[in-house]
């Protein structure tokens, strides 16, 4: 399916679930959403984390066409949402347009399943998308740099390989900034704060074979923990899994950055 076809089966609610192996050639984006009041702290910590937290496009204070999307709606075009409320789950939906208000400033920030096409294409097969689940994301104990009120600790993704494959992951990897580069931990979960690999705090377990390694990437949902445990009075993110799908291809340089 073309980007399009995918977007208004999105939008229509025809489509749900994980967008990992979607549109391969396209940059995916996380997304959170915040009034403008806590904006310059959610900048601030995707300046101050750009590995978990790479920002792609921050949005005008009540824009929902992206820059890097023209035509799309982030109001309506990702598989899923949810909306936190002082810190608590408050409602998952799949559109959040009665939502809207003025006020609301947008953050996609990058996304792992940026990079999964050139693994595949270069021999490292993604068992997550064998299995057609959601790969799994873990909360470790690696503290981010505070911004504001906003302080918590990394979120990663994991992707399991053969230890002998590992430092050609990394070569793959590297140079997708915008999709968390390389990876930040292999091997030893517990290192990392991560207690059972088995356990994921959001997506599915995958299964780890004799002779392979979890290899752990910084994820894009570090800044929707962040602004729970902050406690934000109000906060619309897109499901673990459920991105938004720009309309950059992979090593656009003109990454839309600027802001109002």
């Amino acid at each position: 399916m073309t980007r399009d076809e995918v977007i208004r089966r999105i939008r229509s609610g025809e489509m749900t679930g994980t967008t990992s192996g979607l549109c391969p050639e396209y940059v995916q984006a996380n997304l959170v959403i915040v009034p403008a009041e806590y904006a310059p702290d959610v900048r601030g910590l995707c300046m101050r984390n750009p590995v978990p937290c790479p920002l792609v496009e921050e949005l005008p204070a009540g824009t929902a066409e992206p820059r890097c999307a023209p035509g799309s709606d982030l109001r309506t075009d990702l598989p899923g949402y949810r909306l936190w409320k002082n810190g608590e789950l408050a409602e998952r939906r799949h559109d959040i347009r009665d939502l809207w208000r003025d006020d609301l400033v947008s953050f996609l920030i990058g996304c792992s399943f940026t990079f999964e096409r050139a693994l595949v294409d270069a021999g490292y097969p993604l068992r997550h998308q064998q299995l057609g689940t959601t790969v799994p994301m873990y909360r470790t104990n690696v503290p981010l740099a505070p911004a504001g009120r906003l302080h918590g600790r990394m979120v990663v993704s994991m992707r399991v390989f053969r230890a002998q494959d590992v430092e050609g992951v990394r070569d793959v990897t590297r140079g997708y900034v915008e999709g968390h580069g390389e990876p930040v931990h292999w091997g030893d979960p517990a290192k990392i704060g991560i207690a059972d690999v088995a356990k994921p705090d959001e997506g599915d377990p995958l299964p780890i074979e004799p002779g392979e390694v979890p290899v752990f990437w910084g994820c894009g949902v570090t800044p929707q923990l962040v602004t729970v445990e902050s406690r934000l009075p109000f906060v619309i993110t897109h499901e673990p899994g459920s991105m938004f799908i720009t309309a950059l291809h992979h090593g656009d340089s003109a990454l839309t950055h600027a802001h109002a």
